[in-house]
């Protein structure tokens, strides 16, 4: 039994689907965007630490040293806010007797932005001005953001006696390092799953172009079947993935960036890339055109990821699980399944073009 899979295995290798995965790999490095997106990649990731310290900057503003925005607070509320907003690390609040000269700080450069509070009917409504069109404008908005939350919270044990209806709880405040937060949950999983999705889409442009332009039955014309055309160019595509993601990680763990457990980070870009260029092959030969194709492509991927979302194979959270070192045997246990997933898809998949190859002979 084991001679007769190791034959079938060495059969399958002497195949064309090598020969049809080597040329599309040869197309592809002939792709002169394909390729300057590449370089561009491994050029940013090269200098990854200073990447991340911009971004995160974008994230989480408070992590940047020295931000320090003045605030000019007027109205009715003025008291309240300002003990609010001094509680920000990064902000200060000076309060004017009017508008007008809270404005008037606001124009000359001395406060960066401008809440004006009003007291109606026992609520507090509280209008904020900020620089327009601006990174400074940003880094006011989310701050005061903070702020507001921080003023709400007061608010609610203040009048909590007084409430005849319970509002809705406001989410807990979180600590954390802005840069560890970002760097895991963010940045980490987009790298493992991007090369992923690009190599589905590829994979349909691949082969809708060869249907529509008719080189699809010109391949045929050889001694080359339909199946093995699709194994040959799945198989590239498979391939790329991984390898592109482990990579980006390498290139990250190259700035400084622990990455834990690599060899099950690339089982499942491995596994993802299965079942994604999987599904990218069914799309294709079932949609009428490369348009079609894309848009089912695209919806269908997306939806997918919005399901696995909410469930505990959530991809994002596996792939930081992993890469921080804090997995647990469920995490390990997602990676299985989603392996086994995708031999079962792949498998699928491939009856299904036999099928078709049957019916087009």
């Amino acid at each position: 039994m084991a001679d007769s899979q190791v034959t079938r295995v060495r059969e399958w290798i002497r195949s064309q689907r090598l020969t049809i995965a080597k040329r599309e790999l040869w197309v592809l490095g002939r792709e002169k965007t394909i390729v300057l997106a590449l370089v561009i990649q491994l050029f940013v990731a090269g200098f990854s630490g200073f990447l991340v310290v911009g971004l995160v900057s974008l994230y989480d503003p408070s992590s940047i040293d020295g931000l320090q925005i003045d605030a000019a607070v007027t109205g009715d509320a003025s008291d309240e806010l300002q003990v609010a907003i001094d509680q920000q690390e990064t902000m200060t609040a000076t309060e004017y007797n009017t508008t007008e000269e809270a404005f008037d700080a606001f124009d000359e450069g001395r406060a960066h932005a401008v809440f004006e509070t009003t007291i109606r009917e026992d609520r507090i409504d509280v209008v904020l001005t900020a620089p327009e069109g601006s990174l400074e404008t940003t880094l006011v908005v989310a701050e005061s953001q903070q702020a507001l939350r921080a003023l709400e919270r007061s608010q609610r044990v203040q009048r909590a006696a007084h409430l005849s209806v319970q509002p809705l709880e406001l989410p807990p405040e979180r600590g954390g390092n802005p840069y560890f937060d970002f760097m895991y949950t963010i940045l980490l999983p987009l790298l493992v799953f991007l090369p992923v999705f690009i190599s589905g889409s590829i994979t349909v442009d691949s082969i809708t172009e060869e249907i529509d332009r008719g080189t699809l039955e010109l391949l045929r014309v050889a001694p080359v079947s339909l199946t093995e055309i699709v194994d040959g160019k799945a198989l590239a595509m498979i391939a790329i993935a991984p390898l592109q993601a482990m990579a980006w990680l390498a290139l990250l763990s190259a700035n400084g960036v622990s990455i834990a457990n690599g060899g099950w980070l690339f089982a499942l870009a491995t596994a993802s890339a299965v079942l994604i260029v999987a599904f990218a092959v069914g799309i294709s030969l079932v949609a009428a055109n490369r348009r079609s194709a894309q848009l089912l492509f695209s919806v269908g991927v997306l939806l997918l990821f919005v399901l696995l979302s909410f469930s505990p194979a959530n991809p994002a959270n596996t792939a930081a699980l992993l890469a921080i070192g804090s997995a647990t045997t469920l995490t390990y246990l997602v990676v299985v399944g989603y392996l086994l997933a995708a031999i079962a898809v792949a498998g699928g998949v491939r009856l299904f073009v036999e099928r078709v190859d049957a019916n087009a002979l």
